[in-house]
């Protein structure tokens, strides 16, 4: 039986999305905006010498909460203008920004309003004189009267009152609010440049992840292409030996040809084009391949295999090894009169894996083999796409005859690049 559906070499390409800048990024960076602004203007009061630092310290945490929350209504607002151009980013920016420092103005002068006519009364207290406002806002002080040298003491001793400041008009709030909302208006702009670039950022990030799925997906689909050559290849010259047997009347070789080529397609085309397969199960689809073979020439196709226990877990692109096999068949046991023996084998060399196909025939030549159809070009171009410089390839004919050619690959035993099928 077999295990669930193996897991792909390469993920498919998920739907792209719009790059957002995450949430906790955007708290943060609203909450250290305002706790900068909370500590300098602390640390401004200190060193000036302001009075009633404490309560100055409540009214400031107070307007510093406030334009926290100002400022993430700002975030939701300019969230709308993140697929839009630079400029037209620029301009939500300013414009949004302007409201919302006005807001923050407003809390910041009613957070101070009372502190400020505390700290007025206390700066009058300490010259001996009464500041107060009047029912209409005129800022005045009773200053008490001081009898002249050689007047009666008894004299009228009450104090005159004199205007400081005249009640503030319409327009002079309207310049104390737009003074406060300017500075207000830098700092929010200040953070909006801020978020711009904690997107450009995400932006890019995202570009990145494309731009990695799109080569992922091109090299699945170089993958795919390679593999699919394969298997028409193989089918080609199994439909040419049935042809010549049925032809020269050996129905029943025919039949058991037909048998094994049954058997070797349901396995090998169970599995996903790109995904790897244990080593085990690349070895056992060859000695299929080759018990196919074997019904052409019985008397002539030997084959050993040689897998240590070890690496039969190792993954390795499926049907890697069969245009090597099958190169051997065709230029060693086709051509030749003699028994030839065909070995496959695999040894762990520190961390790279090495496979070798070998045959001990005489036909063929090393140019020939190597320089036919998709053969050896096609294992190479495989490795390219699969592994990039981390594997190899090497060919050659061998003295006294023969012919042997070796893949060089990545070793890993965990399991993690592959998910075999269990039987």
């Amino acid at each position: 039986m077999h295990a669930p559906r193996p897991a792909l070499l390469y993920e498919e390409a998920a739907p792209d999305s719009e790059a957002r800048v995450p949430l906790v990024h955007v708290l943060a960076s609203v909450f250290g905006l305002w706790l900068c602004y909370f500590v300098i203007t602390t640390l401004r009061g200190a060193i000036i010498g302001l009075d009633l630092q404490g309560e100055l310290l409540a009214a400031r945490v107070l307007v510093c909460a406030a334009g926290m929350v100002v400022t993430l209504v700002l975030w939701i607002v300019l969230r709308a203008f993140d697929t839009r151009s630079l400029f037209i980013k620029i301009v939500a920016a300013l414009v949004m920004a302007v409201p919302a420092a006005v807001l923050i103005a407003q809390t910041n002068q009613m957070a101070f309003a009372e502190l400020e006519a505390r700290l007025i009364a206390k700066m009058g207290a300490e010259q001996g004189v009464r500041i107060y406002r009047d029912q209409t806002g005129n800022l005045l002080a009773e200053i008490p009267y001081l009898p002249e040298r050689g007047t009666s003491q008894n004299s009228d001793l009450s104090a005159r009152t004199i205007t400081l400041a005249p009640a503030d008009g319409r327009l002079d709030n309207w310049r104390q609010l737009t003074d406060v909302a300017l500075g207000r208006y830098f700092l929010l702009l200040a953070w909006a440049a801020l978020y711009y670039a904690l997107l450009a950022g995400a932006q890019a990030r995202m570009a990145e992840r494309r731009e990695g799925r799109f080569r992922r997906a091109a090299k699945a689909a170089e993958l795919r292409s390679l593999r699919y050559q394969v298997n028409p290849h193989f089918l080609f010259n199994t439909l040419n030996s049935l042809s010549a047997l049925v032809m020269t009347g050996r129905s029943d070789r025919a039949e058991a040809m037909i048998q094994a080529v049954s058997r070797f397609y349901r396995h090998s085309l169970t599995d996903e084009p790109t995904m790897d397969v244990a080593l085990a199960e690349e070895f056992d689809l060859q000695r299929q391949y080759l018990e196919i073979e074997a019904v052409r020439f019985p008397d002539r196709l030997r084959a050993v295999f040689d897998l240590p226990s070890e690496l039969a877990a190792a993954p390795v692109p499926g049907m890697i090894l069969q245009p090597l096999v099958e190169n051997s068949v065709r230029y060693a046991v086709a051509p030749d009169r003699r028994p030839v023996t065909i070995t496959v084998s695999a040894r762990r060399e520190a961390e790279v894996l090495r496979i070798a196909v070998r045959d001990d025939g005489e036909g063929g030549g090393g140019k020939g083999r190597e320089g036919f159809g998709i053969g050896l070009a096609n294992v190479r171009d495989r490795l390219q796409a699969r592994f990039g410089d981390a594997a190899s390839l090497q060919s050659r004919s061998l003295e006294g005859g023969g012919y042997l050619t070796e893949l060089f690959l990545p070793l890993t035993l965990d399991g993690g690049a592959m998910h075999g099928r269990k039987g």
